[in-house]
C-alpha cells in the first residue's frame, strides 16, 4: 500500500467552522481512520498546514492536536511545493483575495460558501481557476447528511410520484448577547461585514433544491431584521444592520414550488433545526439533517375539518421512519474525501466554483427581490 501525502492549507482554522467541522471532524478524522483509500491501493494522507491571523490561537490549537505546521503568513505557505490544496474558511469578505492568491500559486482550491460577495466576483473566480487548470470545490455539506441522503434515495426510487411542493423550516433563537451569550458571531448581523441570513443560507438552499428537485427559475423573498440591537463579544451594544430572517418562495423546473423560512429569531418546535416536507402525488416525506419520515398514498388518513371538536388523531404517529440502510459519516468529512479523490485520482466532483457561483447568485437575487418587493427570474449561469 502506498501513502500519498498531500499538503493542505487550512486558512481560517481558528474559526468555529474551520476548526470543528473541517480540521477536527474532517481532516484529522480522515487521518484517524487511516486516510482515504483509492482503488489502486494508494492511501491519500492529508497534511494540514494551519493558517490564521492570531499566532497565540494557532500555536495553542496546533499543540492541542499534536500538529507542528502552522503560520500567520499565507503568502509563504502558498509558495511551498509540498502544499497542493488551499482551503478557505475565513469570513466572506477575506475569501476572494485569498482564493485569487491561491489560483496564482497554482493550488487546487476547496472553500466554504459563499464563494464570493457577489455573482460577478464568483464567476470571475470560476473563470480564473478554469484558466489556471486547478481543481475547485465549494462546501455543500447538507447533501451528504443522513436525512437528505435518505430523501434522495426516496426520490431516486420514485416514492413521491410527481413532486408537487417543498416546505422548509430552518432556524433557532440566537440570543441577543446581553443576558445570555450569542451562539453566532456578531459580524453575522452586520451587512457591512458580510452578514445576513440570506447570504449565509440561500447558497445552501440553492444546492439542496437544485440537486434534489430541479433548477431554481425564480425567487420571491421578504427579509426582516427582527432583533435590531444586539451585544457583541466585547459586551458592547451594536445596531444589527443585516437581515436575521428571510421568507422565500422558489419556483423550480417542472413546476415544483418550494417555500423556505430561515430565521435566527424563531423558537424551535420541530424535531430538528431544519426540516423539509416534500409532497408528491404518491407520497410525502419530512427530512431533517439525520431523520426522514414518510407517509404513502395508500396509508394517508382522511382528516375532516371540524373546528368545533378537538382533534382526536395523532398525526405524527401516522408517519413511518425511513431506515438508515447504510453507514452515514460526517457530511463535511464525506465531501472532503470526495474532493481529495477528485484531486488525486481525477474522480468526478461536480460541486465546483460554478456551482458555488449559482448559490451566490440566488442570495443576490433574493436580496434584490426583498428590496424591490417582487418576483425575480433566475437566469442560467455560464462560465
Amino acid at each position: 500500500m502506498t501513502r500519498r501525502s498531500i499538503g493542505i492549507i487550512v486558512n481560517g482554522v481558528t474559526g468555529r467552522m474551520g476548526y470543528r467541522q473541517h480540521l477536527v471532524r474532517s481532516l484529522l478524522a480522515i487521518r484517524e481512520s487511516g486516510g482515504v483509500a483509492l482503488a489502486d491501493g494508494t492511501t491519500i494522507w492529508p497534511e494540514p498546514v494551519l493558517v490564521g491571523r492570531n499566532e497565540t490561537k494557532l500555536r495553542e490549537l496546533a499543540e492541542r492536536h499534536g500538529l507542528t505546521d502552522w503560520t500567520t503568513d499565507l503568502t509563504s505557505a502558498l509558495a511551498r511545493d509540498d502544499v497542493e490544496i488551499y482551503f478557505d474558511a475565513q469570513v466572506t469578505q477575506q475569501r476572494e483575495k485569498a482564493i485569487r492568491q491561491a489560483i496564482e500559486a497554482g493550488k487546487h482550491i476547496y472553500t466554504e460558501k459563499p464563494l464570493a460577495e457577489d455573482t460577478a466576483a464568483a464567476l470571475d473566480l470560476a473563470r480564473a481557476a478554469d484558466a489556471a487548470g486547478v481543481h475547485t470545490g465549494v462546501v455543500q455539506d447538507k447533501l451528504f447528511l443522513p436525512g437528505l441522503r435518505k430523501l434522495k434515495r426516496l426520490i431516486d426510487g420514485g416514492f413521491f410520484g410527481r413532486i408537487l411542493s417543498v416546505r422548509g423550516e430552518f432556524g433557532y433563537w440566537v440570543f441577543e448577547g446581553d443576558w445570555q451569550s450569542a451562539q453566532r458571531p456578531s459580524w453575522n448581523y452586520r451587512t457591512e461585514d458580510g452578514g445576513g441570513i440570506v447570504v449565509d443560507m440561500f447558497p445552501h438552499w440553492h444546492y439542496v433544491l437544485e440537486e434534489l428537485f430541479g433548477r431554481v427559475t425564480a425567487v420571491s423573498c421578504v427579509t426582516a431584521t427582527h432583533v435590531p440591537e444586539r451585544v457583541d463579544e466585547a459586551g458592547q451594544a451594536y445596531a444589527a444592520t443585516a437581515d436575521d430572517a428571510a421568507y422565500a418562495t422558489f419556483e423550480l423546473d417542472g413546476g415544483v414550488i418550494a417555500q423556505i423560512n430561515s430565521s435566527w429569531a424563531v423558537r424551535v418546535y420541530r424535531d430538528e433545526l431544519v426540516e423539509f416536507q416534500v409532497d408528491g402525488t404518491e407520497g410525502s416525506a419530512i427530512a431533517g439533517l439525520r431523520n426522514c419520515r414518510v407517509q404513502h398514498r395508500a396509508v394517508t388518513p382522511k382528516p375532516v375539518w371540524n373546528p368545533d371538536l378537538p382533534a382526536t388523531e395523532d398525526f405524527r404517529a401516522q408517519w413511518a421512519e425511513v431506515p438508515d440502510n447504510d453507514d452515514f459519516d460526517n457530511g463535511f468529512k464525506v465531501q472532503w474525501e470526495a474532493y481529495l479523490r477528485h484531486v488525486v485520482a481525477g474522480e468526478p466532483f461536480r460541486w465546483d466554483f460554478l456551482a458555488g457561483a449559482r448559490g451566490v447568485q440566488l442570495a443576490e437575487l433574493g436580496l434584490r427581490s426583498a428590496r424591490e418587493g417582487g418576483r425575480i427570474e433566475v437566469p442560467e449561469l455560464h462560465p
